[in-house]
């Protein structure tokens, strides 16, 4: 049996966060990871040629202080998403070409609709507390509202409804229907409202690392050490008057308090003794992730910048939902990112490999051209079914959830303690508030125990 002060379940970017800060702070960490890397829902693969895909998260943007102190303490360079020339949607058939966040190439009455919806939007989210978004004046009216009946109530034009039905349901990697109103303002209020949470340039997608996530969370990891275990999935965790035994197949530990930090669905996996209390219990059953394919596609040069238009698009309904180029910091490859999410992610996961290919390519070439047709490389990542991260990037409430269960997100449970990014009050949702958890939960324990001390 290891004997360690804290033991850290996860390794994704909030559990690396945690026991980098419990390290650094002289304390004895031990962290167990279920799969064979460290990373959690980021991973960067390194090509044989030096170039970088992010096959998961990927994006930084303004107010992201975390991510960005953190780069900074490991010498790791940022630089801009690439937003010049025009972007695309597709709507009914039509191909409307725009620059800026709204679509103003579209009718003049959808275009309308869609600005009133985003004022409306940021209006109602200066509404939420971000340290307990269930205790707004209007908590319980929104949490009996799904995001689907809330766009049907105040879009009156189809192409509008459509188009932020895609934009902000697949936020969440599911269907507008299976989320709560109440968690989707809670959401974007944590980043600073719909404009930031849905743009680009200035928004949660306006620059990358260089190397990518995983020039982070690589040398996090190297400082950490022998302390990570791979390939570890921690089946139960028991705790009584003096700690916490944190068990996998292979390894027992030992330690004062213990940090999990996981998606709350795979959090629900582990077998706690004694049983958590009720209300969190409820929590980890009732917040689950959605469906996302992330496909990179590769192309000798960017050719669309030549054409000029920035590589996004959305189409409501399609194969390939959303494209964004999601080049290096390097003038070649091109590389085209296309992500499909919710319920059209489970549907061409049904296809065969070779099947889907051909209909993300097609939807290419409709939209970029024939060159579009012949990649040099084309790499997909179907989160939808990674066992250890239970799906998308963010784990969602259903309506009911939150005002019923949602002050139990941070709540610590004896010895037991919570990080994961669905757990922070700023940049819920974003790898920023990953690390904002992990560093809230080292202080937390740590603070714990000196009380308990004194």
């Amino acid at each position: 049996m290891a004997e360690v002060d804290y033991c850290v379940v996860g390794g994704g970017f909030a559990g690396l966060t945690a026991a980098l800060r419990l390290k650094q702070a002289g304390r004895s960490v031990a962290l167990l990871e279920a799969r064979d890397r460290v990373g959690g829902r980021t991973f960067t693969e390194v090509r044989a040629d030096g170039t970088w895909i992010d096959r998961g998260g990927a994006w930084i943007g303004p107010g992201q202080d975390r991510i960005y102190a953190l780069m900074d303490e490991f010498g790791v360079p940022s630089y801009q998403q690439y937003v010049d020339g025009e972007a695309m949607m597709l709507v009914d058939g039509k191909q409307y070409r725009y620059s800026g966040t709204i679509p103003w190439t579209m009718s003049p009455w959808a275009a309308m609709n869609i600005g009133a919806a985003m004022l409306e939007l940021g209006r109602m989210c200066k509404a939420i507390p971000l340290d307990a978004p269930w205790e707004a004046k209007e908590a319980d009216k929104w949490d009996r509202v799904s995001l689907a009946q809330w766009l049907r109530s105040n879009i009156a034009s189809k192409p509008a409804h459509d188009l932020l039905d895609t934009a902000i349901s697949g936020c969440y990697t599911s269907d507008a229907s299976e989320v709560s109103m109440l968690f989707v303002l809670y959401q974007m209020a944590s980043g600073g409202g719909p404009g930031f949470v849905l743009g680009v340039k200035d928004g949660a997608q306006d620059a990358r690392p260089v190397g990518g996530m995983g020039a982070v969370y690589r040398p996090m990891a190297t400082e950490i050490g022998d302390s990570i275990h791979l390939s570890q999935p921690v089946r139960d965790i028991r705790q009584d008057a003096d700690g916490v035994t944190v068990r996998s197949d292979e390894l027992t530990v030992r330690a004062r308090r213990a940090i999990v930090a996981v998606p709350l669905a795979i959090a629900g996996q582990i077998r706690f003794e004694p049983m958590l209390p009720v209300d969190r219990s409820f929590l980890q059953q009732r917040m689950p992730s959605g469906s996302i394919f992330k496909i990179a596609v590769l192309y000798d040069e960017p050719f669309w910048r030549d054409d000029g238009l920035s590589g996004q698009s959305a189409a409501p309904g399609s194969p390939a939902t959303i494209t964004i180029d999601a080049g290096t910091n390097s003038a070649r490859p091109g590389v085209m990112c296309v992500i499909t999410e919710g319920p059209i992610a489970r549907q061409i996961g049904q296809l065969e490999e070779g099947e889907r290919r051909k209909a993300i390519l097609g939807e290419l070439v409709e939209r970029f051209g024939d060159k579009a047709r012949s990649p040099v490389d084309y790499i997909e990542q179907n989160w939808s079914v990674e066992r250890y991260s239970g799906g998308g990037m963010l784990s969602h409430a259903p309506t009911g959830v939150l005002t019923q269960f949602g002050h139990a997100l941070r709540e610590p449970c004896g010895r037991i303690h919570w990080a994961g990014t669905e757990s922070s009050a700023v940049m819920c949702g974003w790898i920023d508030g990953a690390i904002r958890s992990g560093e809230r939960a080292a202080s937390e324990v740590m603070e714990h125990d000196t009380a308990t001390v004194a």
